[in-house]
Parts: structure tokens; C-alpha cells; sequence
């Protein structure tokens, strides 16, 4: 993955972002990383990858909840509890 310095991204923002259609772009400040810059394809990828990952992970919790017992009325309970 490329790495761009905060100032080098503003200063060669053209390269910066024709870079980042390409691959990932690191963005760093005093040698921490502050950022990655993708492509909208990319970022779109990823939110269906991870609605798609929390939707599974719903779905099994809700599945092994019920298996073992879990009603509508308790998980209404449970979720009224402001404790």
C-alpha cells in the first residue's frame, strides 16, 4: 500500500487521488496514520462485505437464542431494562 504524507497528499492531490482508483492510499501526519483513502467501488465493497458479515452474526445470535429459549416477551424485557 502507498503512503502519502498529509502535505504530500494536498500538494500532489491529482497523483493522490488517480493513485487511490488504484489501490489504497495511506495517509500519514508526524508518522502516525491518520486516514486510508479508497475508491467509491472499494468502499462500497466493503459496507456490503461487513452488512453482510452483521447481518450473518444476527442471525445466528437470534437462531441460538431461540434454541435455547428466548421469547419475544423476554427480549422485550430485556431490552426495556434500563439498568
Amino acid at each position: 500500500m502507498q503512503t502519502f504524507t498529509a502535505n504530500d497528499a494536498k500538494t500532489h492531490f491529482g497523483e493522490f487521488i488517480d493513485r487511490v482508483q488504484r489501490e489504497p492510499v495511506r495517509v500519514t501526519r508526524r508518522n502516525r496514520v491518520v486516514g486510508i483513502m479508497v475508491s467509491p467501488s472499494d468502499y462500497e465493497a466493503m459496507r456490503v462485505f461487513y452488512a453482510d458479515r452483521l447481518r450473518r452474526t444476527l442471525d445466528q445470535t437470534a437462531a441460538h437464542a431461540t434454541a435455547r429459549g428466548l421469547t419475544e416477551q423476554q427480549l422485550e424485557t430485556l431490552l426495556a431494562d434500563d439498568s
